[in-house]
């Protein structure tokens, strides 16, 4: 068994040298086989149990892209808006000109984006209108980073021609697009906050993010999308989130888990803004990206060990020793967050996705790829409110694994919510972050994994086939672009 599903490996990856095809570089043909299939609304066709298949959950997390900014023109899936002419509805003003803007193809690698904090969300959704996307770009370059810094990346914003109004297709990001096609795209992933990379990192551990009076005290929390300031008696680099987080229940059910940091310097300002010097990151330095060092049950647990460098994950996916779940992050070099060339972290991602194929888990193994926020870029849905912490707006989001069901779009209503149910669901019986339930009560206002709105993931599994043999990608393709930039 395990010969012939080396052959198809190596068979697949021979046929991933061809690239994609031509017809689909720019989004505007339904070429690639990709479906438009929506899930089901009743039970997961292959029963409950089904979902203990899954072994080994492994969530990646890039950063700040909007879904509109990726999948925008992929076929089949709730994309830019077009007149009944073809051409795009969508027309955002722009205050530097007087004029509005259409979405428009960036072939570019690096882009620029705009401003990403919860106040710029806020603004950007401006009551369901979505349209100051470019505005708070225009504002971002005139804060005091940018008027400090004008040579600074991130403060070289073009207002007569506004990259947050961009988006990508297979030409530049062939490999996401060819997962889509290959396994299931998600075109209704809400970010579960309207907010930036600390809140929606803190989300996807614990499904709440919230300010605490004290750092030893779960009831002493309360929401906050923006997390101004530690609690009084926290001691730098000490614990600060008190509320109770998924590895406190995955200990008490003996899950293994690890989250894998990539050193290197965070790909996103410690304050949420748009430009910064970026501080840096490892397993050892808390920060918006590696967030578990500062919750208190982590600590009082001893579960610090398995916050680990990448590296490690990659010698547990050859070596067949992947933990049960595994949060991966990158570093900025290897992000997405502009202005680090899209083809760098597309790069990362697939050498993440293909260490996992390559290995003997594969078969058990489900791999959910995500972005954290937004980023600034143009996203023509409303997001949804469940509560008062969001959810926020729409980011791309992928299922990958042996048994994901082919090229299908899923048009449920998810956040990243939905992962931790997933996961919940597999690993402990269901059991929920729920302060009545769950022996260690916090302040919550909403146990996320149960509001009505959020879809369940299992819909995009079909347990009853065999397992697909790996879908091994170049990271670099053959005929890429931005092949050179990418093995740079």
């Amino acid at each position: 068994m395990r010969t012939v599903t080396r052959l198809a490996a190596l068979t697949l990856a021979a046929l991933a040298l061809a690239g994609v095809p031509a017809g689909c570089l720019d989004g505007s043909s339904a070429g690639g086989g990709a479906s438009t299939d929506t899930v089901a609304t009743g039970p997961a066709p292959s029963g409950p149990q089904a979902i203990h298949k899954i072994r080994h959950v492994i969530m990646i997390m890039q950063e700040n892209r909007s879904f509109d900014s990726y999948f925008g023109t992929y076929p089949g899936a709730d994309g830019l808006p077009r007149t009944a002419g073809g051409s795009f509805a969508a027309c955002v003003p722009n205050k530097a000109t007087g004029h509005c803007v259409h979405p428009y193809h960036d072939r570019n690698d690096v882009n620029v984006g705009g401003p990403h904090f919860v106040n710029a969300a806020h603004a950007e959704v401006d009551n369901g209108r979505m349209n100051q996307f470019i505005n708070q770009a225009i504002d971002n370059v005139t804060a005091p980073f940018c008027a400090a810094n004008p040579q600074f990346p991130n403060c070289h914003f073009d207002p007569l021609h506004p990259d947050v109004m961009g988006y990508h297709t297979a030409r530049e990001i062939p490999n996401y697009w060819r997962y889509a096609r290959s396994y299931v795209l998600q075109d209704r992933m809400f970010e579960p906050n309207l907010g930036w990379s600390l809140t929606a990192h803190l989300f996807a551990v614990s499904a709440w993010a919230a300010t605490c009076r004290s750092a030893y005290d779960p009831m002493s929390c309360t929401s906050n999308v923006a997390m101004a300031q530690p609690p009084k008696d926290a001691v730098p680099g000490g614990p600060a989130y008190a509320w109770t987080d998924l590895t406190y229940l995955m200990k008490r059910h003996h899950v293994s888990w690890r989250y894998y940091v990539a050193s290197g310097h965070d790909p996103d300002c410690a304050d949420g803004e748009m430009a910064c010097r970026a501080p840096q990151q490892s397993p050892l330095t808390p920060s918006i990206w590696n967030p578990l060092p500062r919750f208190t049950d982590v600590t009082q647990d001893h579960q610090q060990r398995f916050i680990q460098h990448t590296e490690r994950y990659l010698r547990a996916a050859r070596t067949g020793t992947l933990p049960n779940v595994a949060w991966v992050v990158p570093s900025q070099r290897t992000s997405e967050h502009p202005p680090n060339p899209v083809s760098r972290g597309q790069k990362w991602v697939t050498q993440i996705i293909d260490a996992a194929m390559r290995g003997p888990d594969w078969d058990s193994t489900a791999i959910f790829v995500v972005w954290d926020d937004w980023g600034g870029f143009y996203d023509h849905v409303v997001p949804p409110r469940v509560d008062e912490n969001g959810y926020g707006l729409r980011v791309p989001a992928l299922v990958i694994s042996p048994y994901a069901r082919r090229g299908m779009i899923d048009h449920q209503t998810l956040s990243f919510d939905a992962y931790l149910k997933f996961i919940e669901d597999d690993f402990l019986g269901g059991q929920r972050l729920d302060p009545k339930t769950d022996g260690r009560p916090d302040s919550r206002p909403t146990v996320r994994e149960t509001v009505p709105q959020l879809g369940d993931l299992t819909k995009d599994f079909d347990f009853s086939q065999q397992p697909r043999p790996p879908l091994i990608l170049l990271p670099c393709p053959v005929g890429y672009v931005f092949r050179d930039a990418c093995r740079a």
